[in-house]
């Protein structure tokens, strides 16, 4: 790595929520400008202002902010290289095409759109496809084929025309990507592009390279799809003479199935999020959700996403990693050139190991809360209690309401495959026993309860199923949760016993 700082930037647009295909290019971004005590730059490509959606930018800050990937510099982080909104950089751009035109590198094109529909069309009719390069550009209607004083006329009288880069005719060009390798490609198939509009606006790729020089980005970081604009890319640098950045294309996020990219409509059908946070369409209304409402931690989603398309060589096999970890293992070396498929499976394993790791204190705070959401009132310390009961088999921290309502309401209705194999005619009888010998115990702790209860079954020579299974079903209403003794413990005296009458009176 050379002294110079590195500077990376990730560049989304402002047309919908964020991908987790782009969450990832954020993540392996930061990972890449930390690692090397560098800088990450947020930069909003707004520039195609008919696919503008109000609110995507702040969902794009959002989303980085949840994943714990907050950028360096950015809109609300203003610093040199600012602004940071391509729109806001607008009058710049003009310039910059203008000096391609003076150094021969680019020119003006007045052809209109219906002209190169036709052309389009002939070509079809011969099998062909048109492309606008060197081969044609001399019979198309422009400033290489045009007398200078018709062109100067044209744009006086404010013909609209677009400004086209002027690409090599016969040349091998030699790339370098820091995944995939050495690249060579012949540049008589490459098309002029357009880099500056006739609505004044420039193209992605002229404002792309312009932004990344001014703001000094030495490493350029981004999805595999812009690896076709390669090419072009390092002519511009050339034609500016500009040292180019280093560039590394990001493989695919691949379907679960592993043929295609990971869409809306995979997650759709399969019943998982594919935006990092709850998504609601401004026009549509259309909700989609994410992974911050389906319950998942921060840590989770990152986790899961780095090991997409990454991981730390050397044979290990080591599958969990802190940000702080992620940022010292990274390394463009060991990213994949092929894509990754997308396993939900694998996020929930995720998500279930940081549930365990979390500390039940902070649970506990979140459970009152969604507790209280639900009318029902609770306690801190008993929260945490019950988090410690059932946390073992929890992957979501609404699964402790899914799994242990009973805790914190008396069940409704009792499960009747249970209710038929556990009460019997004489069970009634037996748990009214119950009943006296749970008022005898002093101190209603599991551990006694669990001692009078069973020291009475075996004195009286009473099958164990015969009590345990309508005693957990008085308490439950169902045949689960964590030891029945612990549960009567937890809800106290009162209640067990309240429950044990109900139950014999319904059942």
């Amino acid at each position: 790595m050379s002294t110079e700082k590195v500077r990376v930037r990730f560049a989304p647009s402002p047309t919908g929520p964020l991908h987790i295909g782009g969450v990832r290019t954020a993540l392996f971004n930061y990972l890449f400008a930390k690692k090397h005590g560098g800088d990450f730059i947020l930069r909003v490509e707004d520039t195609d202002q008919a696919r503008f959606v109000e609110g995507a930018e702040e969902y794009i800050i959002e989303s980085l902010n949840w994943c714990n990937i907050p950028f360096d510099e950015g809109p609300g982080k203003e610093k040199d290289a600012g602004p940071y909104r391509q729109s806001e950089r607008k009058s710049l751009y003009r310039e910059y095409a203008e000096m391609l035109i003076a150094s021969g590198n680019a020119y003006y094109a007045f052809d209109t759109s219906e002209e190169l529909d036709k052309h389009r069309e002939n070509h079809e009719a011969k099998g062909k496809t048109f492309i606008y390069n060197w081969h044609n550009r001399q019979k198309l209607k422009n400033s290489l084929s045009l007398p200078e004083a018709e062109v100067k006329q044209k744009i006086e009288a404010g013909e609209a025309y677009v400004i086209r880069f002027k690409a090599p005719e016969d040349e091998t060009l030699h790339l370098k990507d820091e995944i995939r390798g050495e690249m060579t490609i012949d540049t008589k198939i490459l098309d002029d592009k357009v880099l500056f509009k006739s609505d004044g606006m420039p193209t992605y790729h002229l404002a792309n390279i312009v932004d990344d020089h001014l703001m000094k980005i030495t490493h350029v970081i981004r999805g595999e799809e812009w690896l076709p604009s390669l090419a072009l890319h390092v002519l511009l640098y050339r034609a500016f003479d500009w040292k180019a950045p280093k560039f590394a294309h990001l493989p695919l996020i691949l379907k679960p199935q592993g043929k295609g990219k990971l869409s809306k409509r995979d997650g759709d059908k399969m019943g998982f999020p594919v935006f990092p946070l709850e998504w609601k369409d401004p026009k549509s209304g259309d909700v989609s959700t994410g992974y911050r409402e389906e319950g998942y931690f921060p840590e989770a989603v990152v986790n899961m996403l780095a090991l997409l398309g990454w991981n730390a060589g050397g044979g290990t096999e080591k599958e969990i990693y802190t940000l702080e970890e992620l940022t010292r293992a990274f390394s463009l070396e060991h990213v994949s050139k092929g894509g990754s498929k997308f396993d939900p499976e694998k996020t929930r394993w995720f998500q279930h190991h940081y549930m365990q790791e979390t500390n039940n204190e902070e649970l506990a705070k979140d459970l009152v809360g969604l507790l209280q959401e639900k009318g029902i009132s609770t306690s801190q310390e008993y929260a945490q209690h019950i988090i410690s009961l059932l946390k073992e088999r929890t992957t979501f921290l609404s699964d402790f309401w899914e799994q242990g309502s009973y805790f914190f309401t008396a069940p409704e209705k009792y499960d009747e495959k249970a209710a038929k194999k556990a009460w019997k005619e004489d069970t009634a009888g037996i748990m009214e026993k119950v009943i006296s010998i749970l008022e005898e115990v002093e101190d209603f702790s599991a551990g006694n309860v669990q001692e009078s209860v069973k020291s009475w079954i075996t004195s009286e020579g009473i099958g164990f199923g015969k009590v345990m299974q309508p005693f957990r079903l008085s308490l439950v209403g169902a045949m689960q949760g964590p030891d029945v003794f612990d549960i009567a413990a937890a809800i106290g005296r009162e209640e067990t016993i309240s429950r044990i009458r109900k139950a014999q009176s319904e059942l």
